[in-house]
């Protein structure tokens, strides 16, 4: 069955990407065309990238590194759940997917984001990163909006619709992640 992972791309105190994560999760766990599975950032512990070798050659030298790059070859596809911090994405994320690169490679990506503007200019980055790691990103997307979205910014209370566009970018991930099995065969 088709594994993604919903990638929790912020790692601080008081994030609101918890509660998002945790719905997206919730929201996919009902679907019968896949299996979710939740990546918290936190979890993993990641410095500063501290490999000296690029990525793209797939010679990892620590216990980090490793751990993440099987945890990340073991799925087909992913939700990146993304803050936006200073019109980007935020810096414990961008580190993350920096660390690997053919873990990344021929898997669908899709977006749900939160901030004042929704995130979307978060995710207009991720989308050139995802490029450059030859990941194939759908075109939907959730936006949302800390003015309507969370009760006093902090709450998270998403509004009907949203809902509606998550189950509908879901359906694009499993879908591209199906079909670009092949391509991942090695």
């Amino acid at each position: 069955m088709t594994k993604i992972g919903i990638i929790l791309g912020s790692t601080r105190p008081g994030r609101n990407g918890e509660a998002v994560a945790r719905w997206v999760q919730q929201v996919a766990a009902q679907r019968t065309d896949a299996e979710f599975e939740l990546v918290d950032l936190l979890d993993y512990n990641l410095p500063h990238l501290d490999e000296a070798m690029p990525p793209s050659l797939g010679q990892y030298s620590q216990p980090h590194t490793l751990r993440w790059a099987n945890k990340i070859a073991s799925f087909d596809g992913f939700v990146i759940v993304t803050p936006e911090y200073n019109h980007s994405t935020s810096g414990a994320l961008k580190n993350a997917i920096d660390f690997l690169y053919g873990e990344w490679n021929n898997k669908a990506v899709g977006f749900v984001s939160y901030g004042s503007a929704g995130g979307t200019r978060a995710v207009e980055h991720l989308r050139l990163i995802a490029a450059e790691l030859q990941m194939a990103d759908v075109r939907n997307q959730v936006a949302l909006s800390l003015f309507t979205d969370f009760e006093n910014f902090s709450v998270f209370r998403p509004n009907d619709f949203q809902r509606e566009s998550l189950t509908a970018m879901l359906g694009q991930v499993v879908a591209w992640s199906t079909a670009l099995a092949p391509m991942r065969v090695r």
